[in-house]
């Protein structure tokens, strides 16, 4: 089998309709639109959401809660992730970056204890958890949180 021999399956592709091609093709004159009304005009239709006039859903529906707008939102990495670390290296948010672990910008970065470490690394993190402290410094690791 060679590539121009490959087609699709049976069935699987149809003709697209060539509106407004004459009476005969069955899709002529109004060209599938009806005859008048909004929908019938050149860049007519409604909104989406629109609802002909009867109370959208999205304003009958009630409002909850609220968005904290001053929200810290962390970037969050695990103890089993340093693992790619050199052993004695210092792992800041620079290295986080380099190493490929942290995408996009955040407020800060949070070091949790999922996992384990066994070698001893000095960190240097917004955040962490009192489990992943525990953890570093069991290997020999420091934590300094900046």
């Amino acid at each position: 089998m060679r590539l121009h021999d490959l087609k699709p399956a049976a069935g699987a592709t149809k003709q697209r309709k060539r509106k407004g091609r004459g009476v005969g093709s069955g899709l002529g004159k109004t060209a599938g639109r009806g005859s008048k009304g909004q929908n019938a005009r050149a860049g007519g239709g409604v909104r989406p959401g629109y609802e002909g006039g009867q109370m959208p859903l999205h304003r009958r529906l009630p409002k909850r809660g609220f968005t904290n707008i001053f929200k810290k939102e962390m970037a969050v990495i695990n103890v089993s992730d340093l693992g790619r670390f050199a052993s004695g290296s210092t792992v800041d948010p620079a290295a986080l970056v380099g190493e490929g672990l942290l995408k996009g910008r955040r407020d800060g970065i949070k070091l949790l204890g999922q996992g384990d470490i066994s070698i001893p690394l000095t960190v240097k993190i917004n955040a962490i958890s009192r489990v992943a402290r525990e953890k570093i410094e069991a290997a020999g690791g420091s934590v300094e949180v900046i």
